[in-house]
């Protein structure tokens, strides 16, 4: 087996350097009425508001701008991806003037399919998640593979985010982002050792899309043969990477959340915030929620929100019953 190098916290520094004059610096948003519920200090790091809707343009603008500082930019990018990654790298190959050919499993977000062919890239659609990864290693003996999380400068890129973040605010006592597979929160968890040494940072999964929590508690990498098709489609990866996962080794834990709790909390950032999220940005509230009622209240805590791409489809599912409707106890508003 491949040995993978640990990356120092200071990559991320780096990568934020290198990225920061094409994306965008996302806004650090607030509710009153939510803090005051929750009697916590809670920052929303806003990625819906970064290009291509999603902080997936960070990491991989950041790689293929590593390459072309190597003068090893490739002619072609090839990747895989259930949605954000595909336009992340769609996006980034069109800024260097490269071609770009994505794979996508049937399952992927149909709006976030047809973002990443307006964004220039070929787009082939294959049945299965595990399909399109095979075609992508394929296609690879005459391209450029860039995963969407096995990479070193795509997690220092998506770490670029929670460097903002606490560059802007400073001292958080606890962090929280949603995992796929580990490359946003990987990242996240650098960027907060850059700052601090003694911050909590936590992974929030979908319970029925739970390989890297399950991964975190064995210590063995657990992967799915077929797609998890949680509501949260940002994390329906097969599982994560053995360079994603000693990262992930190194968080202070997991919160695994239902698909009720995906749509009530989606149902009330997008009504407390004013912005449209994704229901994978609701993962991190959400385990936030639970680590407050734990007894972790009046502490200052950061939340990525990690894009706002919702497609007609999944919008319905989620305004087809009002929030109070869903899930009416969970919080006492």
């Amino acid at each position: 087996m491949q040995k993978l190098d640990y990356m120092s916290p200071n990559a991320v520094s780096t990568a934020h350097n290198r990225i920061k004059y094409l994306t965008n610096k996302t806004p650090l948003l607030q509710s009153e009425t939510l803090n005051n519920a929750l009697n916590t200090n809670v920052y929303f790091k806003f990625e819906g508001a970064q290009k291509i809707g999603a902080f997936k343009a960070r990491g991989a603008l950041n790689a293929l701008l590593h390459l072309k500082e190597k003068n090893i930019l490739p002619t072609e990018v090839v990747a895989y991806s259930s949605g954000n990654h595909a336009q992340g790298v769609a996006w980034a190959a069109k800024q260097l003037e490269i071609k770009a050919t994505i794979i996508v499993p049937s399952s992927a977000s149909p709006i976030k399919i047809a973002a990443t062919k307006a964004y220039g890239a070929e787009v082939i659609i294959t049945k299965e998640r595990q399909e399109a990864e095979d075609l992508a290693h394929e296609k690879a003996k005459s391209a450029f593979l860039l995963p969407p999380y096995d990479h070193d400068d795509v997690i220092a890129g998506q770490g670029t985010a929670a460097l903002e973040a606490w560059t802007d605010e400073g001292m958080f006592d606890a962090v929280f982002a949603p995992c796929g597979g580990g490359g946003l929160i990987s990242g996240t968890y650098l960027a907060t050792r850059l700052f601090s040494d003694t911050s909590k940072v936590y992974a929030c999964e979908p319970q029925i899309a739970n390989d890297a929590a399950e991964s975190y508690r064995t210590g063995v990498i657990k992967r799915f043969q077929k797609t998890p098709m949680t509501l949260a489609d940002g994390t329906r990866t097969l599982g994560i990477s053995e360079r994603t996962f000693q990262y992930i080794k190194q968080l202070n834990g997991f919160y695994e959340i239902s698909e009720e709790e995906i749509i009530y909390w989606t149902q009330w950032l997008t009504h407390l915030l004013k912005v449209n999220i994704e229901p994978t940005s609701a993962l991190g509230i959400a385990g936030a929620f639970k680590y407050i009622n734990e007894g972790n209240q009046n502490e200052k805590i950061l939340i990525i929100l990690s894009g706002g791409n919702v497609d007609p489809i999944t919008h319905t599912k989620i305004w087809e019953k009002s929030h109070l409707e869903c899930f009416p106890k969970i919080i006492p508003f």
